[in-house]
């Protein structure tokens, strides 16, 4: 198969997302549940939780990294991307060798391994991503990421879920990392072109960060994310609580979410790419807005069936259009690390929304939360013409 053509560009970002989600959907949904079967203490979980967040964070190192050196001369992204995908498989496969209870160290040793791993695989997929997609495309390839990630998450929790009750956690962990290594048949294809002087690793590509563009993109990043996962996070305890739908419903809706998320993912990139990013970003805020006002009407669980499903529509829409704009704007010079900053930023928006979500909740209830969060996320619709200034469809990276 040609490595250049959109198939199997789409092909090889999606089998790596994919796997990024699919470790995502242990640490989000099922790591309390392993360490609660060792009878370990929930200040325990959360300690592990916190450490797992850490190569999250220097992740913007990664991308220095890979922005910076050809690793053993073999290239700046699919070496990273191997050695990424290696260690996510290496860990999960140890993982069952070790017992929490006894040492928990070691537990949280392997964690921390397997989500640097995660880290360094997506961050240096991303910097390809920029490297080599063409911009009418950009909006395409997130959608398929978004999509992938979304999907993993439906798919995976399902399978891990049942491996857990009818066969083992041991099982489990084992079919993931199996998982983890079907991607590498398309990595070891990837054949990285040579890069121009203009695009050599160039600490003069920081200036790119300082604009005032840059600076409102970066706010409707931290904003969008605040908005889209306080809900999110708040959707299964709304359901229950206030619309009185049952535990068990409750896993059902939640795949719906995912249904929505992947639907909306992959409608984002064509409509991204045909709309030009500024009438994207602008249908995406009013829709996400939209889908909350849905949820706080949601008064029964038929209005609530279509309103999570509207949401998640919405928020993989939203997600697809902003990271498609993100791959725009990032200078060719540090593509990976300025991704990655930009992720962070909204990983920020991400942990200030859950608390602030909580106290919305305890304070007002559930629908005022999702109230606040539509104003909160419409507040941003006016910069949405100062970072896109000019016509809708003309080059981002113009910021």
């Amino acid at each position: 198969m040609r490595t250049d053509t959109k198939l199997f560009r789409a092909l090889l970002v999606g089998s790596i997302y994919f796997i990024e989600g699919a470790i995502l959907t242990y640490f989000s949904g099922f790591n309390a549940l392993y360490l609660r079967s060792f009878n370990l203490s929930y200040s325990l979980i959360g300690i592990a939780g916190g450490i797992v967040l850490i190569p999250f964070v220097i992740k913007i190192f990664i991308g220095m990294l890979s922005d910076r050196v050809s690793l053993l001369g073999q290239g700046h992204r699919k070496p990273y991307m191997v050695a990424g995908i290696l260690m996510q498989a290496t860990g999960l496969f140890l993982l069952p060798l070790v017992n929490p209870a006894k040492a928990f160290a070691g537990y949280i040793v392997l964690l921390s391994f397997i989500s640097l791993g995660m880290s360094t695989y997506d961050t240096t997929t991303d910097g390809l991503a920029i490297d080599t997609t063409p911009e009418e495309q950009r909006g395409f390839v997130q959608g398929v990421m978004v999509g992938a990630r979304a999907l993993a998450a439906i798919v995976l929790a399902t399978t891990f879920g049942f491996l857990v009750a009818r066969v083992s956690w041991a099982a489990s962990f084992i079919f993931i990392g199996v998982v983890t290594l079907l991607p590498l048949v398309l990595v070891l294809q990837v054949h990285e072109p040579e890069r121009p002087p203009e695009k050599e690793f160039s600490l003069a590509g920081f200036r790119s960060l300082l604009t005032v563009k840059m600076g409102l993109f970066l706010v409707l990043g931290l904003v969008y994310p605040l908005a889209l996962y306080s809900a999110q996070g708040a959707i299964g305890a709304f359901l229950h609580e206030r619309v009185g739908i049952s535990l068990e419903q409750v896993g059902l809706y939640t795949s719906l979410f995912g249904v929505g998320a992947v639907l909306g993912g992959l409608a984002g990139g064509p409509f991204s790419d045909r709309l030009g990013r500024r009438a994207s970003i602008l249908l995406a805020l009013l829709a996400t807005s939209l889908a909350l006002g849905a949820l706080a009407l949601s008064v029964s669980p038929v209005l609530a069936f279509f309103a999570v499903l509207i949401f998640g529509m919405a928020f993989g829409y939203y997600e697809t259009v902003y990271q498609a704009a993100g791959m725009d704007v990032c200078d060719p010079r540090i593509a990976a690390t300025m991704f990655a900053i930009i992720m962070a930023v909204g990983n920020i928006g991400i942990g200030a929304g859950q608390a602030v979500s909580g106290v919305l909740i305890d304070k007002a209830g559930f629908q005022a939360l999702f109230v606040i969060l539509a104003v909160i996320n419409l507040l941003t619709l006016p910069l949405v013409p100062i970072i896109f200034e000019g016509r809708s469809r003309q080059r981002t990276n113009a910021l």
